[in-house]
Parts: structure tokens; sequence; C-alpha cells
């Protein structure tokens, strides 16, 4: 029977390929849609683009499209598709059934007269997700955020940013947050409320010698987008001859700055700052020579996650790897996001999974132990030489990121003969989910652990929306490679610089 069944459906298939080849276009095939385009030159038939139910409703019709000399159908040319309603001309410019209506059918928030909502319902295949709230995501086709161009070409803000500026908005601007708008906007636009440089505890005032924005830092890590970076430090933010703030050596340097860290991610770990598996516990939750970016900021009505990316630098490496010494990197998000894959429920997005208990782990100079394969700009050897957990490590496969840092200093007998000064993740990709149309908070904060001394650094860069939720956490990325999203977090091995 199933035989029979399946000979049925060859024959058919045949008698169709046989009608409607290229070697036999006739007027069968024109318009049939088993014919892939295949027509015959000079045929003509009907066409619309448009969403079916709006044909001949209001002012829309149906064009009439030609086969060209290749056998192609051509484009639909006098056609009348849905365009947004223009409020006040007495005419149903969407095609939906209604004059100048100001509703909102979508249920997105934005009606279509007062809202300024360009596809309430007919006018293009998602409306939900387009209005002046929206983020207008290149190539796309669409004109999602109505401002009256489709795909926006991205901002370029980050150009002329003074390296020492204390202005906390700059750095949202180094990193490709280029859009602002105000608490009380009435047409709720997306983009940066607010932004401040505090300590770890969102207090006091950060050294000026600890954050910084710069073209590139050193001359191995370059921008991931635009053409500046966001540089936070506990010591100096500055690669050796940067100015202003200058190059200190990240060795025995401190910015003479303290701080509580933040209560709630405290709180979350139980009173205790988590620490890397199988190193010793810090020695106290006080965050040393602390800076912190902190930014709010209302999400795109069409946006579900965001990207960033993080290159983390410590000079506690080798030496000081696996101790209580671990400097801590953290990007906290506070967010409505409720769905799944759920955001961590400390909020820092920062981290190492261990695959053997599912515990998270901050990014820090600890998870270079073990062979987590985090660290991967650094030179491989000995680990934990200066009474820390002795090991080894395998992962470095570069050291391109730290040249003319500092970082890249001779440092023999630190460990080994031929270690370096520090060590390096190499780029991370930092993903979190939010809630579409929320008012997020963004802390991205570094502090010494234990000491003030052998200092740890941070290069962020290249914000970016996502219009599907990702999985939270941080992975590690080939240089130029796209971010693997859906993976599991750091511990791919496949996927070192």
């Amino acid at each position: 029977m199933i035989r029979h069944l399946l000979a049925a459906i060859a024959l058919a298939f045949a008698l169709v390929s046989s009608a409607c080849g290229p070697g036999n276009r006739d007027n069968s095939c024109s318009g049939g849609s088993d014919c892939m385009g295949s027509c015959n030159p000079g045929a003509n038939r009907e066409c619309y683009t448009g969403q079916p139910q709006t044909k001949g409703v209001g002012p829309c019709h149906a064009g009439m499209q030609s086969c060209t000399s290749a056998g192609m159908w051509g484009d639909c040319m006098g056609e009348v598709i849905p365009l947004p309603e223009i409020c006040g001309d007495n005419i149903d410019n969407n095609c939906n059934g209604m004059v100048d209506e100001d509703i909102d059918a979508d249920g997105d928030g934005y009606t279509t007269c007062a809202g300024h909502d360009c596809c309430d319902s007919t006018e293009c295949s998602n409306p939900a997700e387009v209005n002046p709230g929206a983020y207008d995501y290149p190539g796309d086709g669409v004109d999602n955020d109505c401002d009256g161009m489709v795909d926006n070409a991205p901002l370029l803000c980050d150009q002329a940013l003074s390296s020492g500026s204390s202005n906390a908005a700059d750095y949202a601007k180094a990193m490709e947050i280029c859009q602002t708008t105000t608490m009380a906007d009435p047409l709720r636009h997306w983009g940066l409320i607010d932004a401040k440089l505090t300590l770890a505890d969102g207090t006091g005032t950060p050294s000026s010698d600890s954050f910084a924005i710069r073209p590139r830092f050193g001359s191995g890590t370059m921008p991931q987008g635009g053409v500046s970076v966001a540089v936070i430090s506990t010591g100096g933010a500055a690669a050796k001859g940067d100015t202003n703030p200058p190059y200190k050596p990240f060795v025995s340097d401190s910015t003479g700055t303290s701080s509580p860290i933040p209560a709630d991610f405290l709180a979350a770990n139980g009173g205790m700052l988590p620490n890397a598996p199988g190193c010793p516990p810090p020695i106290d939750s006080m965050a040393n020579d602390p800076v912190m970016l902190t930014f709010t900021i209302r999400v795109p009505t069409n946006a579900h996650a965001f990207t960033l990316k993080v290159n983390f630098f410590s000079a506690e490496f080798p030496e000081f790897t696996c101790t209580e010494f671990n400097d801590f990197f953290v990007v906290l998000l506070d967010s409505a996001y409720a769905g799944s894959p759920a955001n961590p429920t400390d909020k820092n997005l920062a981290f190492y999974q261990q695959p053997s208990t599912m515990k998270n782990y901050p990014v820090g100079v600890n998870l270079a132990f073990g062979n987590t394969g985090l660290f991967t700009q650094c030179i491989n050897g000995s680990t934990g030489c200066a009474g820390g957990v002795a090991g080894t490590i395998s992962t470095c496969s570069s050291t391109l990121n730290l040249t003319a840092t500092g970082f890249d200093d001779p440092a023999s007998g630190e460990c080994d003969t031929n270690s370096l000064l520090g060590g390096a993740t190499g780029w991370l990709t930092t993903t979190g989910n939010v809630k579409p149309g929320e008012i997020m908070k963004l802390r991205i904060a570094i502090w010494d652990t234990s000491d003030e001394l052998y200092d740890s650094l941070a290069v962020v860069d290249d914000f970016q929306w996502l219009a599907d939720p990702s999985t939270p956490g941080t992975v590690i990325q080939r240089v130029g490679a796209p971010a693997p999203l859906a993976d599991p977090r750091v511990q791919v091995s496949s996927t070192f610089e």
C-alpha cells in the first residue's frame, strides 16, 4: 500500500516537472506555485504583495506582473498596498476598513495617530514589533522604529571622545550605546536615560586614573565596534604610552579608594563573595580600588536580549592564580525579564559555569586555574606559585592582546622563566535577557579583592540588541567570529581565541 502511494506521488511530481520545467514553459505554468517562478516570456498576470485581506479595501488594489525574457516573473507594477495611516486625510491608508482611526490594534502600547505607530495592523507582517519605541534592526527591510527610514545605518557616536572623560555617558557612547532618551519621553523611545561613574556600591567617586576611553588598548586589543573602547581598572586605565590618564605599572599600585561591594550581589551569594572552584575564599568582602559604570536604559520594544564584548586582564596571573587575591569583574543586570532561559539569580552575567555542579563563578583571575578555558592570552605553564593552589594552564593560545600594554613585560621567575607580568581572557561575549520596553539597569564594575596591589583591568565594547532571548552568561569568542549565543558557556574549549 505504501509503495503504491509513493509511486503515485513520484508520478505526480514527474508530470508537474515535465509540464513546468525550463524546457516546457507554457501558459499553464504562469503563476503556478509548482513552477517556482518559471513562466512564458510576455505572459501577464495579476499580482498583489500586501496582506491578502487588504486587497480591494480602501485604496489598496492589485497590479500586473509580466514574464521577462528570462522566463521569470518581474516586479508587481501599479499595485497599491497598505501604508501607515495618515491621520486627518479621510483615507483608509492602511486598508483595514477604518478611516483615520487612532487605535492600538496590535497591543504594543502605541496607537496609529497619537502614538505614531506606522504599523498597527495591516501595514507589515509583525505589527507588534514595529513602533516608535523599537530598534531598527539593520537588514530586515522594515522601518521598525517608524522614523520614515528603512534599515537605518548604525550610529557611530564614539568619535572624538576625551580619553580622560569623567562623563559616564561618554563611556556608553564608547560601547556603542548611542541613542538617548528621557524617563518622561511621551513616545517611550529606547535609549540611555542616565549614566554614572561611582565606586562599587554605587556611591562616591572613583580615582580618575581608573577609567578611560581609548582607540585601542595596547597595540593588539582593538575596538570590536566603532572606533573606541571603554577601559576600567583597579589601577591605571592605560597601556604603555597612553596619557590622560597616564600609564602606571600594574604591580604595587593603589588608587586609594574602597567601598562595599554591591549589596544585592553579595546577599544573593549568601553574604560571601563567590570564588572559583577549588580556590581559597577572599579574605574580606570589601572592594578595593573599585570603579563601576551604571547605565539606566529603556529597552527597545522589539528587543529581548543584548550582548557586549569584554576583555579581562590581570597582573595576578600567573603567580596569584587560585589565591584569596581574586580580583572581581561583574556585569550586573536589573531587569523585569522572567522568561526562559533565566538570567542569573545574583544578576551577574560575567560568569563561568562549572559543568559538574552547574554553579556560576564570576570572571576573575582564579578562573585561569583548572584549565577552565577562560584565559587564552597568556603563556602556558605553572600557576599559583606565590602561595596559591599550585596548578598549570595549557589553554593560552596567544599573547597578541597583551602587546604594548605592560601586561606583556617579562617577569622571569614568576612561576616560570618565560612568565609575563599578566594574562588576559581575550574577547568574551556577555549576554543578558531583557523585557521589551522596560527600563533596565546595567552595572559594570571591577575591584581588587583582599589587597590593593596587582591590578586588573577590563576593556568593554560593542553593545548590541538582540531580537530573541539567548543563553545568559559569558562565552569565549574567536576574533571576528559571531557570538555563539546559544552555546554552553565558557567551558566550550573549541571556541578559544
